[in-house]
């Protein structure tokens, strides 16, 4: 009799179903192949033979005295990570009568087995209970951890279980509760350590973040060190509208994936806030690697992405977010499979005006020359300025300034316009649509000019030289202004407070 019982492997950030499939095919011998396991396993999937053995033992079970063949369902995908001890554990249980091989049927489990038959998280659940439900599967087990989370698939039932015994006691039917999904509202606000309260002067800046949070603009801040370009971009989040469900659950299933969930059970509700170092490679910023992984670009989609030092990173690195930061997705491909993760996020650039960090600012010398800047600032190409909104400079406070003793604006107070405009634009776009995503084609329909307007941005276009590109970025971060402003119509005053924001592009 073979016993088969489902589960599912990561390829990326989706989820594939896999059969174990599980047959005693003689007498157990002295030879140490008395386990064989098929189905291009990887190494941890190959060492499950031992931790699945160890804990039906462990767990009371009475383990087969007999040659053992598993094969792991379809042969040409390679099986990853040690998720499949649970169904490999429950196919030997079906086999050996323990189980009834008919309470498989229409059930799915993972999990990773001690050797005293508990049960330790796995990742990706969400993106495997959103398969489930797709493939049409009735029951869903996994470790207890990963219920909550598990249970956003609504319409199968989640079983969230501790250990080996209380699997099998489920599929042999004993009583237990359906995890419901409980988790918090679509409008909850999280609760964040900073707040652009905290922020002294900079109100030139403040109010470009505030654009960028309400239009969803990529911004680049330039300044010497020292004058709260990583305070200003830490804010950035505090301002930004709470998640919906939808965007919840895409989040969660990108942490979940990557297995960066830091132990949170449930959905992810704060917006992502991704800061990596300078020094990190191709792969950790825009996804990839042996076995595929989203990058940081992914990890901070429905967040920021915030580089600090921009221009230190690999210029290899920089023109690789290109593509994404238009499009909103990340392509990565490889021999065996090309993989598509989501990337849309805010892009927040910090940079120095010059290596030293000094030039243009008498309060110290500038001590980098003239071919060394040029340099300098030559690592951010232009393409990839040009998909960049807002461009704006960070000085050092004044000394009045920093013995203020005033808070500034509560993020509440900012967050509250950019809720106003952001339902405009999902009234206007759709979708939960942001001005940022405004197409070409659109532009000409939702962004109607009067002739002032026309006729200034025709000398700005002369006088700036403007890409095609940037010109239509002006049209869209004045669409935002104007949003914020309340108003209908984009007029010559949303358009010259855009313009302000490209004069270093």
């Amino acid at each position: 009799m073979i016993a088969q019982a489902h589960s599912a492997t990561l390829i990326g950030i989706e989820a594939l179903p896999i059969v174990v499939e599980t047959d005693l095919i003689g007498q157990r011998s002295d030879a140490s192949s008395n386990f064989v396991l098929v189905g291009l396993p990887d190494k941890a999937v190959n060492e499950s033979r031992d931790r699945v053995k160890t804990a039906m033992i462990n767990s009371g079970l009475d383990f087969p005295n007999k040659r053992i063949l598993c094969n792991l369902a379809p042969g040409d995908i390679r099986k990853e990570g040690p998720w499949l001890d649970l169904p490999m554990a429950v196919s030997l249980c079906a086999v050996s009568g323990l189980v009834s091989p008919s309470e498989l049927d229409g059930t799915l489990m993972l999990g990773e087995l001690g050797l005293d038959g508990n049960l330790r998280p796995i990742d990706g659940a969400v993106s495997i209970a959103l398969m489930a439900l797709e493939k049409g599967f009735r029951r869903l087990i996994v470790p207890a951890q990963n219920a909550q989370e598990a249970a956003v698939a609504v319409g199968v039932d989640v079983y969230g279980v501790n250990n080996l015994v209380e699997a099998v006691e489920i599929l042999n039917g004993a009583f237990a509760t359906p995890v419901t999904f409980s988790d918090a509202p679509e409008d909850r606000i999280p609760e964040y350590l900073v707040d652009f309260g905290d922020v002294k002067g900079q109100k030139h800046a403040v109010r470009a973040l505030e654009i960028s949070a309400a239009g969803g603009h990529n911004i680049l801040m330039v300044g010497p060190p020292g004058s709260g370009k990583t305070m200003l971009a830490r804010r950035l989040p505090t301002i930004l509208p709470p998640l919906a469900l939808e965007e919840a659950i895409e989040v969660t299933r990108i942490h979940s994936a990557s297995g960066q969930k830091a132990g949170k059970s449930g959905l992810i509700w704060e917006r992502p806030f991704r800061s990596p170092h300078h020094s990190a490679s191709y792969a950790a910023i825009v996804g990839g690697g042996k076995n595929p992984k989203p990058g940081e670009i992914s990890m901070a989609h429905h967040g920021c992405l915030f580089l600090d030092e921009m221009p230190e990173l690999d210029r290899s690195v920089l023109e690789a977010l290109r593509q994404p930061l238009e499009d909103g997705v990340v392509t990565v491909a490889r021999v065996q499979n090309t993989l598509t993760f989501p990337a849309e996020c805010i892009l927040v650039g910090a940079m120095n005006p010059c290596p030293c960090g000094y030039r243009g600012y008498p309060e110290q010398k500038c001590v980098s020359n003239p071919q060394t800047c040029l340099k300098y600032a030559s690592k951010i190409s232009g393409p990839l300025m040009d998909r960049i909104d807002l461009h704006i400079e960070v000085p050092r406070l004044k000394p009045d300034e920093m013995l203020d003793m005033q808070p500034g604006e509560p993020s509440a107070a900012i967050r509250e316009r950019v809720l106003i405009a952001r339902e405009k634009q999902h009234r206007r776009l759709g979708n939960h649509r942001t001005n940022s995503k405004i197409s070409p084609k659109e532009i000409r329909n939702l962004i109607v000019l009067d002739k002032e307007s026309e006729d200034f941005l025709r000398v700005v276009v002369a006088r700036l030289g403007l890409s095609a590109r940037v010109f239509d970025r002006i049209l869209k971060v004045s669409r935002t202004i104007a949003d914020l402003a309340n108003s209908e119509s984009v007029t010559k005053a949303h358009i010259a407070e855009a313009v302000q924001y490209r004069e270093r592009g």
